[in-house]
């Protein structure tokens, strides 16, 4: 035998008002309709929930104890509701997001500060993965969005690019080939990258950038981290490429060189399966990231 919210709801009521006439007024029902509600909770509960005489109304200990648990449940319906609700307006349930090494920068912490602001009741998931993982994973639809390298050729993604990143060279200023002006200087000298096991599309992007400035890296140190890299560069055990938003992680002692070759550039962007059941959720996380694309900090 289940608790009724109905039954629950006019014992809530009544127990804080200990009046009847008043208690039927607020619930917009007649007396002996309230009167036949409490009687089956109290049969249902076995025992009396209120001591009526013809002057008072007063809770019983079975009362008190239910009271407690009658307002949670009422609680809990309600916001089971209201959720709900929100969940069927794009407004509420969990988004699992996609992102890469060579796609962090300061615009998705921004996006997601922002976005959480707006829609408390959206769940974030925020998941590493290179962008062919990503790929594999929106079509088999255990993400729900990937910010990744475009372009992507796939009818069933939907896209949007976002900004245009490129490499830069990152040197130290305590070592004496740091101030070598182009790549191609460089052939010989000590190469820390990050490891193709952390992003091979990033690892493989780097090396193929050097075999286009006439060389193959002598890669000495690798790293999972583009933190990591810097401060070996800083350290002095070689020169890297790093996405340019790296220059904002401030490491001291490493300075950062443009590169000027138009191929050490890339497109990070947005790519959403177009059938995914989500599509309101997905579409508030667009809209977010897109004014923060275009308002910069």
């Amino acid at each position: 035998m289940n608790l009724d919210l109905y039954e629950l709801k006019s014992f809530s009521v009544l127990a804080r008002e200990l009046h009847f006439r008043r208690s039927a007024e607020h619930l917009s029902m007649s007396q002996p309709a309230l009167s036949k509600q409490i009687r089956r909770l109290e049969e249902k509960v076995g025992g009396a929930l209120f001591a009526r005489t013809r002057r008072k109304v007063t809770l019983t200990e079975a009362g008190r104890v239910l009271l407690p648990f009658a307002d949670r449940l009422l609680k809990e319906s309600e916001s089971a509701l209201t959720t709900t609700r929100d969940a069927s307006k794009g407004c509420a349930g969990t988004l699992r997001i996609g992102f890469g090494l060579a796609t962090v920068s300061d615009i998705l912490p921004r996006t997601i500060l922002r976005f959480s602001g707006k829609y408390p009741s959206i769940k974030l998931q925020m998941c590493d993965m290179s962008t062919p993982s990503q790929l594999t994973a929106l079509f088999e639809e255990t993400l729900d969005l990937g910010i990744l390298r475009l372009p992507i050729a796939s009818a069933e993604l939907e896209t949007l690019p976002l900004i245009r990143e490129r490499l830069v060279l990152a040197v130290p200023e305590s070592v004496e080939y740091g101030r070598r002006d182009k790549l191609s200087d460089l052939r010989d000298t000590p190469f820390v990258l990050i490891s193709r096991s952390a992003s091979a599309t990033f690892h493989d992007h780097a090396v193929s950038v050097c075999r286009g400035a006439g060389f193959a890296p002598n890669i000495v140190q690798e790293a999972n981290e583009t933190f990591t890299v810097l401060n070996f560069v800083r350290a002095g055990l070689g020169v890297s490429l790093v996405q340019s938003a790296a220059a904002r992680m401030k490491v001291p002692g490493v300075r950062f060189q443009e590169l000027g070759m138009r191929e050490s550039e890339w497109i990070i962007g947005l790519a959403w399966k177009q059938s995914c059941e989500k599509r309101n959720l997905i579409l508030k996380f667009v809209d977010t990231i897109r004014t923060v694309v275009r308002c910069p900090a």
